[in-house]
């Protein structure tokens, strides 16, 4: 069982709240990298202070506000890439991305 427990150990489910607060922590690491305070973030991306603590305390911010913080940090083509290029694990969903290319609008089957 022990075993079983170790290599669990550290092996969690993503959720929403993790993901959000991973994605301020880095944020966090990449401003201090490049030396610029919050200040500084939020004069070059028009985003307030307290919006840009927040993200950072608690990983709330809008999409609006995340893209111009990006923006200012030279991140621009990372947030433009997010979902430039389709995604599958099975050949039947690669043949159904291929199916749905040029596509506008999904169906229910």
């Amino acid at each position: 069982m022990n075993n079983i427990l170790s290599l669990l150990d550290g092996f969690t489910l993503d959720n929403a709240d993790d993901i959000a607060k991973t994605l301020a922590d880095d944020f966090r690491k990449r401003r201090i990298e490049k030396n610029l305070t919050r200040e500084q973030v939020a004069e070059k991306s028009g985003v307030a202070v307290s919006n840009i603590a927040r993200f950072e305390q608690k990983g709330l911010i809008s999409l609006k506000n995340l893209i111009c913080m990006a923006m200012a940090m030279e991140y621009t083509h990372e947030v433009k890439s997010l979902f430039a290029e389709p995604k599958y694990s099975t050949m039947e969903e690669l043949a159904q991305i291929r199916k749905n290319r040029g596509k506008t609008r999904a169906y229910k089957k």
